[in-house]
C-alpha cells in the first residue's frame, strides 16, 4: 500500500470534483457527485461513480453503483447491494449482509466492517482502523499499518494479511501499540501472514495457518 499515492489521488478527486461544479443528482444509471453533502443511492436503484468531498455515502439495499468515493465522510453499502470500488480518506467503510464489492475496498483513518455473507473480489486497506470480517469473504487480501483485524467464524481470506511497518513520524513513545489480529475457529486464512512489525496473534484451536513471514509475532491461544 502507498499511502502517499493514496492521498495524492485523493486530494486530486477533490479538485477534480470542485472544478467540475459536482452536481447534487442524475439521471437513473448515471454518475452522482457533490462537494458538500451526503448522497444516498436509493434501495433497488442503479447508479454509475458517486462521489462527494464532505460527506458520507449510502448505497441502499440491492442497489448497484460502481465506484463509490468519498474524502471526509464514511460509506455504507446495505444488504445484497453491489459496487465496484469503495474509498474513503477520513472515515469508515460498512458492507451490509450479502453485499458486494467487485473490486476493492480502501480507507486511510477508519474502520472496515464486513457482515455476514458480505463478498470482496479485492483486497481491504487501510491504516488506522480495525478490520472486522463477520463470516464474509475477501479475495484479495487484507492490508493494514495500525489496525487490528478480527476474522469471524465463516470469514475466507485469500491473499493473506499484511501488516505494513509504521512508518508515521508521529509514533507515540518508543512502544507504539501492537496491532492485534484474531482468528476464531472456522475461519480460513489463505496466503502468507506478513508481518514487519510486531503483532499480537490470538489463534483459535484447531485453525491452520498458513506461513508468516517477517517479524515473528506473539502468539496466543483464543478461548
Amino acid at each position: 500500500m502507498n499511502t502517499l499515492y493514496r492521498y495524492v489521488a485523493t486530494l486530486a478527486f477533490a479538485f477534480t470534483a470542485v472544478v467540475a461544479g459536482a452536481s447534487a443528482g442524475a439521471t437513473a444509471g448515471g454518475d452522482v457527485s457533490k462537494v458538500n453533502g451526503s448522497i444516498r443511492v436509493e434501495d433497488g436503484q442503479q447508479a454509475g461513480d458517486v462521489s462527494t468531498v464532505n460527506g458520507s455515502i449510502s448505497i441502499g439495499r440491492g442497489a448497484r453503483a460502481e465506484d463509490v468515493d468519498t474524502v471526509n465522510g464514511s460509506v455504507r453499502i446495505d444488504a445484497q447491494a453491489s459496487v465496484l470500488d469503495a474509498e474513503t480518506v477520513n472515515g469508515s467503510i460498512t458492507l451490509g449482509e450479502s453485499a458486494e464489492v467487485r473490486g476493492g475496498i480502501s480507507t486511510v483513518n477508519g474502520s472496515l466492517t464486513l457482515g455476514r455473507g458480505a463478498r470482496v473480489t479485492g483486497g481491504l486497506e487501510n491504516v488506522n482502523g480495525k478490520l472486522t470480517l463477520d463470516g464474509a469473504q475477501v479475495g484479495g487480501g487484507i492490508e493494514t499499518v495500525n489496525g487490528d483485524v478480527y476474522v469471524a467464524a465463516g470469514s475466507r481470506i485469500g491473499g493473506g494479511i499484511h501488516v505494513e511497518e509504521n512508518r508515521s513520524w508521529f509514533k507515540i513513545g518508543n512502544h507504539p501499540r501492537k496491532p492485534r489480529i484474531t482468528i476464531e475457529s472456522g475461519a480460513v486464512v489463505e496466503g502468507p501472514l506478513v508481518f514487519e512489525r510486531e503483532v499480537d496473534l490470538y489463534v483459535a484451536p484447531g485453525v491452520q495457518l498458513p506461513a508468516v513471514q517477517g517479524v515473528a509475532p506473539k502468539r496466543f491461544v483464543l478461548e
